[in-house]
């Protein structure tokens, strides 16, 4: 069952049973209590086993990983990553981190884990799930998130969470003997965090625990934690809400950036300033290794990595009004799974389809008609080519081709289009969790919205009739850029991380001690 008032009510049922049975009252009474209490969990999602080839893995110490060598330097770290396949957005930022780790920390390996997939009970295990189908319904999504995101429902659920899962998860943590855990998902902050401090104290080592909040703009109250280790985010407005909602000492919060893709980085270097000559020489170059025209301009529209959305809709209007105000462009359409509208893309007859759009009442070019005629030139019309483009790897360079990227207000998008410095124009938004993306573009100044696909189509060929807009939003959108935000989030995170195994080591007499032992 996916309807969110079925999930919540459920956990509250489950939740208050728990709490009335004589048992649960004598275990949360007292110090245990208080121990929950001060770290409510706001776990109400699940998670599953993954890494980068989407497949679990296992730490080997073939690759360096013992720890047998604890002389001076970077050694190699073994870190997992909390997340769950509840969108896209969490799973890149752990990529994108655990790139950086190995990078900065040569030999390290990592895992991702989802403890509500594997070891929660109902429903934090139907997270994944419902999550398709909520934010596939965007009223019921909207309902769910904001009565989930209440004070007392997230406590409700921390509790009963913890109650119910705090063993389980405990002993899944155990087997990956972790050096450190990098939370990048709201609901893996509070019973996971309980579970890495209770495995540390059970074998006299710290663990440290690490929060990275991958939304931009908007943040789910089960993001934050009082007692975690640093908490990461990307911007003012979520590190207001950090402080208000959870608490978090200030000297915790990192202001960071969001933790995006290597590649961005790359190319936000090489790029420069794309108002630049040198910048226009290198998205030239980028153009013609793509196979773009390089005497147009581009238009990058994508919805989503299932190419959802009202993408067919949007690329009739861009094209049309590109065509109507004499804009010559390539509109750059990522489908994503989508072959059918990959298809429909391809063998739609697009010359005709600015042909037979109506141009108004009839009766009006009735009237018309007996004004006495004037001889006018024929309207310029835009050259412009509809390209259908599959699953991509790639993003990075099309993003640097792009003059304007046209997009559903995702967190991660948004700051990739800001690393390389490309003008954004919002189509949609999930409510309550990506409401706040719009208002950080907005603010920044390198980017509107608008839901309407005839004015995103006009709104659109102004800015790219409008030079002097455009480099404007262009800069705007680099200073707000974080390209190197991993880099600096992981290199952060693994120093304190090395401090922590040197006080281990020596704790232990120089040895590694390994928690496995309770899996």
């Amino acid at each position: 069952m996916h309807l969110m008032m079925l999930l919540l009510l459920r956990t509250s049922c489950f939740a208050f049973a728990s709490l009335n049975d004589p048992l649960i009252t004598s275990l949360i009474s007292g110090a245990t209590r208080s121990t929950l209490m001060s770290g409510t969990s706001r776990n109400t999602e699940k998670t599953s086993t993954f890494n980068s080839t989407g497949l679990s893995a296992t730490l080997d110490s073939s690759q360096g990983n013992d720890h047998t060598d604890i002389s001076a330097g970077k050694r190699p770290l073994r870190i997992l990553f909390l997340s769950s396949d509840t969108g896209g957005g969490h799973r890149a930022s752990a990529e994108a981190l655990a790139k950086q780790f190995q990078i900065q920390f040569p030999g390290s390996t990592y895992d991702l884990l989802d403890v509500w997939t594997l070891d929660g009970v109902y429903p934090y295990k139907t997270l994944v799930k419902s999550y398709k189908h909520l934010s596939a319904h965007p009223f019921q999504w909207r309902f769910f998130y904001h009565i989930s995101n209440a004070f007392p429902n997230g406590r409700i659920a921390n509790i009963h969470s913890g109650i119910m899962c705090a063993k389980k998860i405990r002993k899944r943590i155990a087997g990956y003997d972790p050096d450190v855990v990098v939370s990048v998902h709201p609901a893996m902050n509070n019973a996971p965090r309980i579970a890495t401090r209770k495995l540390g104290e059970m074998h006299g080592k710290h663990i440290p625990f690490f929060t990275v909040v991958t939304d931009l703009g908007s943040g789910h109250s089960h993001w934050f934690e009082k007692k975690v280790e640093k908490l990461y985010v990307a911007s003012e407005r979520i590190r207001k809400l950090a402080r208000r909602r959870a608490g978090t000492p200030s000297n915790n919060i990192v202001m960071s950036g969001l933790p995006i893709r290597q590649e961005f980085a790359v190319q936000s270097e090489k790029l420069g300033d794309r108002t630049t000559e040198i910048g226009k020489l290198y998205q030239k170059e980028i153009r013609e290794k793509l196979g773009i025209s390089t005497n147009k301009q581009m238009v990058l529209l994508m919805g989503g990595g299932e190419g959802v959305g009202s993408l067919a809709h949007i690329a009739n209007e861009l094209y049309m009004k590109l065509v109507e105000n004499g804009v010559d462009a390539t509109v750059c359409v990522v489908c994503g799974r989508n072959e059918k509208l990959r298809n429909e893309l391809r063998d739609r007859d697009w010359e005709n389809l600015t042909a037979s759009k109506p141009k108004g009442n009839s009766r009006r070019l009735s009237f018309s008609r007996k004004v006495s005629p004037t001889v006018k030139d024929p309207p310029l019309k835009g050259d412009v080519e509809v390209v259908g483009l599959g699953y991509i790897d790639e993003m990075a360079d099309y993003m640097v081709a792009a003059d304007v990227l046209v997009t559903k207000a995702g967190p991660g998008t948004l700051a990739e289009a800001a690393a390389v410095g490309l003008p954004v124009m919002m189509t949609s938004f999930l409510p309550g969790q990506e409401a706040g993306n719009v208002e950080v573009v907005l603010d920044a100044g390198f980017g509107e919205y608008c839901k309407q696909p005839e004015k995103i189509g006009q709104t659109v060929a102004n800015w790219l009739k409008n030079e002097e807009l455009l480099c404007s939003m262009s800069k705007s959108a680099t200073k707000a850029g974080h390209p190197h935000a991993a880099a600096e989030i992981a290199v952060d995170i693994g120093e304190i991380t090395q401090k922590w195994l040197e006080t281990n080591l020596k704790a232990n007499g120089g040895a590694r001690k390994s928690i496995a032992a309770d899996c």
